[in-house]
């Protein structure tokens, strides 16, 4: 085995453990945020999407600076940075008892997200081979389904001590994450060319194809981010109990370890990125419409496990597009700006679904807000067709020997 071939292998061994350690301080945390402030507090959902949705706004919205600063510095600096960011977020977040102070400590996870999310995605492009990245990404789900539901467990045990206990534990893991980073990640360089952050952040900007894409998965964002905030407080509402959150991670883990990879496979030697993306859409779109009218437990989780086929069939489809589309040159720079559509869909997602909720509950409206959902999915799916329709995808623009 050559060299280059060694290190790519020992690299996805890398990649997937440090993504094991993520999914899991995040999937600690995030799932129980709106039954801790919105059931328990009794905070209106407003104020806690508005927290939410600062986190996902930064995090993703930032994300091409932090891309741009990983092509020009390398990855290792900010991704240990920024976890050790995330785990100060997580700490503030336990004592946060008003809403600025959640709304403080989203900024700051948000933040360290900014400076670690962008160059580890960049590394698996880095990494992985063009034709192998599909699988690949459908390994990473599988791997953040089975953290979800361990990290859904570990919280909502801990949350019935103290929801301090649940924070604490997320950031252990983040410090946990940035320890083995900096022991084991070499410091390796994202791009093929040393440029100026400006350079990279120019040649994203001008790639109007790639910035059309990104912007519509805006409504894609949407639709996902309520595995977030509505999808659990429905859960808690119609099960009277945060515990039952977790048999929604544990649908998405037995869907996710059984059918993503097959899917994959299957789908990758049949059908364009494209039109698996927007059928995936479909599938989460039409799933949504009814939630609001569902009267017992059972007839929610069965759209949810909807939900969730449609996501193992977009999401996979959608990271490689991602990265078919992003230029070698400015790796960093365009897995950052990959992020804008989840940082401006996060925010609507989050802050909007929110109020939609209030609203729907003061209006005796349940459905109004799932109604809306399910609607945007179809409009960002007809945008997705327009912009796809008869066009092809560039070849992807490697390094010598990739």
């Amino acid at each position: 085995m050559s060299r280059i071939s060694q290190a790519r292998s020992l690299g996805k061994y890398f990649l997937l453990v440090d993504n094991m350690l993520v999914v899991l301080g995040f999937f600690v945390v995030f799932p129980l945020i709106s039954i801790r402030f919105v059931d328990q507090l009794g905070w209106a959902a407003l104020m806690v999407g508005i927290a939410l949705g600062l986190r996902q706004f930064i995090q993703q919205g930032l994300g091409i600076f932090g891309g741009a600063i990983a092509d020009r510095f390398g990855a290792k600096p900010l991704i240990v940075t920024g976890m050790l960011m995330r785990a100060g977020g997580f700490i503030a977040m336990g004592m946060a008892h008003e809403p600025w102070l959640l709304w403080l400590s989203c900024i700051l996870s948000g933040l360290g997200g900014t400076l670690f999310d962008p160059p580890r995605s960049a590394l698996v492009v880095k990494l992985v081979r063009s034709n192998q990245r599909s699988r690949f990404f459908s390994i990473l789900m599988m791997q953040d389904s089975a953290g979800a539901v361990v990290g859904a467990l570990l919280g909502s045990w801990l949350l019935q001590y103290d929801f301090r206990l649940v924070c604490a534990a997320g950031a252990l893991m983040f410090v946990l994450c940035a320890a083995f980073n900096a022991w084991l990640l070499p410091a390796w360089k994202l791009s093929t060319v040393k440029a100026p952050v400006r350079e990279g952040l120019t040649r994203v900007l001008r790639d109007k194809r790639f910035v059309t894409y990104v912007l519509t998965l805006t409504g894609y964002y949407m639709l996902a981010v309520q595995v977030m905030l509505m999808l659990p407080i429905m859960v808690n509402d119609i099960a009277g109990s945060p515990s039952a959150v977790k048999w929604m991670y544990a649908i998405e883990a037995c869907l996710s370890l059984t059918l993503l990879y097959p899917i994959a496979r299957w789908s990758e030697k049949r059908f364009r990125l494209e039109h698996r993306l927007m059928a995936g859409l479909l599938v989460m779109s039409f799933s949504l419409l009814p939630v609001g009218m569902v009267g017992t437990l059972q007839q929610l989780l069965t759209l949810i496990c909807m939900f969730y086929i449609g996501s193992i069939i977009a999401e996979p489809a959608r990271e490689t597009l991602s990265a078919q589309l992003a230029d070698a040159r400015a790796r960093g720079s365009y897995m950052g700006f990959s992020r804008l559509g989840l940082a401006f869909g996060g925010a609507l997602g989050y802050a909007g679904g929110g109020w939609l909720f209030d609203v729907g509950k003061t209006f005796n409206q349940p459905e109004l807000p799932w109604m809306m959902l399910g609607l945007i999915g179809l409009m960002t799916s007809m945008a997705l067709l327009w912009q796809f329709g008869q066009k092809r995808i560039r070849p992807q623009m490697l390094e010598p020997g990739a």
